[in-house]
């Protein structure tokens, strides 16, 4: 069950602005990086349903922020099943995430009162979606639409909350490309997550890079 209320999730979201996107099938290794990004100032983690037993380690991931990481919300990501999302709901995800639209998941989210997020690639996805209840629609793949894409939905469809994901990258020139467009948050993922860093457990490295992603963030959105 999911340990904070749909409001709360959205504004945590929106307030920091930044999503970390993960996976990986060692629980310990997913600790580490879910903790370094807590270290860093993240409040909403994604971790992807992207491998065999995934809703296992999630599990885990769970409990483990529940019993040392307050404040932090452990949602879901690449589910693209009513089923699957009624699984991890159960695990304690927070927030449910799809590459793509599936109106059989919304009911299922909308029922238990957790945000669905799904990927949209057209200005009629993103109406389809909000009609069916999502409140945040994530914007995939990101680097394929552009910012001129969130900037043409958003002069007709103003109400309309933006995560981009996809291409993504903790640089000025890229994040300042899509909140001058006007996303409401990103969703970022190997980009912070360096495979060197991983390997070498460099946990702290992750950290500061979380850390100074969210720095500018700020500082552009303060612009």
């Amino acid at each position: 069950m999911a340990k904070y209320s749909k409001e709360e999730v959205l504004a945590t979201i929106a307030d920091t602005a930044m999503v970390p996107v993960f996976y990986n099938s060692d629980i310990e290794i997913s600790k580490k990086v879910l903790k370094a990004c807590y270290d860093g100032g993240v409040r909403a983690f994604e971790f992807t349903n992207r491998g065999d037993f995934a809703h296992e380690v999630f599990g885990e991931l769970v409990k483990y922020a529940t019993r040392e990481l307050p404040g932090m919300i452990v949602g879901v990501g690449s589910v693209v099943d009513p089923a699957t999302a009624a699984l991890y709901i159960q695990l304690g995800a927070n927030f449910v995430v799809g590459p793509l639209f599936n109106p059989q998941i919304a009911p299922v989210c909308n029922r238990r009162r957790i945000p669905y997020c799904p990927g949209c690639g057209s200005v009629s996805e993103v109406g389809a979606a909000q009609e069916a209840g999502c409140d945040l629609c994530k914007v995939f793949p990101g680097d394929v639409l552009g910012p001129a894409f969130v900037k043409g939905l958003l002069a007709p469809m103003p109400w309309s909350r933006i995560m981009v994901t996809g291409g993504v990258k903790p640089v000025k020139e890229n994040l300042e490309g899509w909140f001058k467009a006007g996303a409401t948050c990103v969703g970022m993922g190997s980009n912070l997550f360096p495979k060197d860093k991983i390997a070498a457990a460099d946990w702290a490295g992750i950290s500061a890079l979380c850390r100074e992603a969210l720095e500018l963030i700020r500082d552009i959105r303060k612009a």
